[in-house]
């Protein structure tokens, strides 16, 4: 069995349309557990709410640094943070690739949910893209957590290593340009790591350029376990142990 520890299954505040297909296919393809990632404010009720009426799917709540608000806090409440299908705070981060010019406000978000996770006790799910400075500047050591959709360099990787983050793979991992990738995932202790869709994007090889779906995690999982010279179904019991290290509340299949 497999975790897709990071999809979008709310979109625009409601279910995805497709959601009982999806839901058919990942139980066909031996997925197990979806945890469902928030991007908007809009997303986290609709998400506590979905991950409480099925019980393979869990949630992590937070907002994206492409959706500023001054105050996540009024989102991101005792009740949401202490619901027992809420796993962990994501996704949140910094995103300067079109965004350089919010770089301000995209810290400051990042800064009120990082405390707001503190407060929680609870780890979170990073997003940093064109921002490693940044990145590795606020994420002192003091957090928990995952690099989510990880693409980063292995220096980035070293570092946030050293303060106690674990990394999940995405069907980039699959793509043919993805050489430096590899190698970085192949000098990333496998206890650190876990695999993701980010559903509906960065569907794998052989799917590319369809919509992603949690399913397809399993060719992930493959290329992950030749990169780790492990057999299929023994990468599935280390990530399945990773994936409750990482997000305790998370009471895996």
């Amino acid at each position: 069995m497999f975790i897709d520890t990071h999809c979008h299954l709310i979109d625009n505040g409601r279910p995805i349309d497709n959601l009982g297909d999806v839901l058919t296919h990942s139980a066909a393809a031996n997925v197990s557990t979806m945890i469902c990632a928030c991007a908007d404010a809009s997303d986290i009720k609709p998400a506590v709410e979905l991950a409480t009426t099925h019980d393979n799917i869990y949630c992590t709540v937070g907002i994206h640094p492409e959706n500023l608000t001054d105050n996540p806090a009024a989102a991101l409440t005792d009740d949401i943070l202490g619901h027992p299908r809420v796993v962990g705070i994501g996704e949140i981060g910094l995103d300067y690739h079109y965004g350089a010019d919010t770089r301000n406000a995209q810290i400051r978000m990042f800064e009120q949910q990082l405390d707001i996770a503190r407060r929680a006790n609870l780890p979170v799910a990073i997003h940093t893209r064109d921002a490693d400075a940044d990145t590795i500047a606020i994420l002192t050591g003091d957090v928990r957590g995952v690099m989510h959709c990880f693409t980063g360099s292995w220096d980035l990787a070293q570092t946030m290593l050293d303060r106690g983050f674990f990394f999940s793979a995405s069907g980039i991992l699959t793509f043919k340009n993805a050489g430096d990738i590899r190698d970085t995932f192949a000098k990333i202790p496998t206890d650190r790591i876990v695999i993701e869709t980010d559903a509906p994007y960065c569907a794998p090889v052989p799917y590319r350029g369809k919509t992603c779906e949690s399913a397809m995690v399993v060719e992930t999982a493959r290329v992950l376990a030749d990169i780790k010279n492990l057999q299929l179904d023994e990468l599935a019991g280390i990530l399945k142990t990773n994936t409750t290290n990482l997000y305790p509340k998370c009471h895996v299949k």
